[in-house]
């Protein structure tokens, strides 16, 4: 087995960034991928003007590649924010503007996994009344993507990058796919394994796919340390994806590295052609 046997999938919002965003995609395929996913690339819109969508489908589907994953809007990122459906006020309101921008934007490209990243702690809210703010927002964002026949994943960040960030464990991410799924009833929340965040809070990360694998939707990878490409920390990768289809997930393993101090059209020297 190994990485040779694993479809990868390019995120195209911490790769390929020194282009411009409607170059990458065609990027991408040059580099050889047959599929990308992206952050919500506008950040300060959670619901961009008609004409920006379009732009950016057109260069998806001229580059030949498909939209594998799509953030939903969560504020600045790479930045401090680390999501808006939990956020009081105008950040949970400009998440739920932009539910169905991205629902409509994911399904035209035929996109079946949005992420909804949870957002912050704030000083001086409850977290209770956050968490039930999420769960409101996130039993939106469930039904929505259902409507295009779309998973809605969950992801657990780290301490160490997102102290003020709630889900930082495994166990914590999947107790908030099961609640929303009790409440939708629809079950189709999944969980985020992403194996670089988890290693990053320590995680046993065999026990972690051996007990959470069946709720997995959506797999990413960087190494540890410096969430660089596979190779450049110590983290056995390519172990650790083939533990993962022993256990029954055959999706897609998102690359969400950095590149380096090089193009990252040279970062992918470590795949097997």
């Amino acid at each position: 087995m190994g990485f040779a046997e694993q479809r990868f999938t390019v995120n195209l919002s911490i790769l390929f960034t020194e282009l411009p965003l409607l170059e990458r995609p065609a990027a991408a395929a040059e580099a050889g991928f047959t599929a990308v996913e992206l952050w919500w690339p506008w950040v300060d819109s959670p619901a961009p003007a008609r004409s920006e969508l379009d732009a950016l489908k057109r260069a998806i589907e001229d580059a030949g590649v498909r939209l594998t994953g799509l953030n939903f809007y969560a504020g600045r990122l790479p930045g401090p924010d680390r999501g808006a459906l939990s956020v009081p006020g105008e950040e949970s309101a400009r998440f739920r503007a932009n539910v169905e921008a991205a629902t409509g934007f994911a399904g035209s490209l035929g996109c079946r996994a949005l992420n909804a990243l949870y957002g912050n702690r704030v000083d001086g809210v409850d977290p209770a009344e956050q968490d039930a703010l999420a769960l409101e927002n996130l039993v939106l964002a469930a039904r929505a993507a259902d409507r295009i026949g779309a998973i809605l994943l969950i992801e657990t960040l780290n301490a160490p990058e997102s102290p003020r960030y709630p889900l930082v464990s495994a166990p914590a991410g999947v107790a908030v796919v099961d609640k929303v799924n009790e409440a939708t009833g629809l079950g189709n929340a999944r969980f985020l394994m992403d194996l670089y965040h988890l290693s990053m809070n320590g995680e046993d990360l065999p026990s972690v796919i051996e007990r959470y694998a069946a709720k997995t939707g959506h797999v990413q990878i960087a190494d540890n340390p410096g969430r660089g490409a596979p190779g450049t920390g110590s983290l056995p990768l390519e172990d650790l994806l083939d533990r993962l289809r022993e256990a029954g997930y055959d999706g897609w393993a998102g690359l969400e590295y950095k590149p380096g101090d090089r193009p990252s059209a040279e970062s992918f020297d470590w795949l097997p052609r």
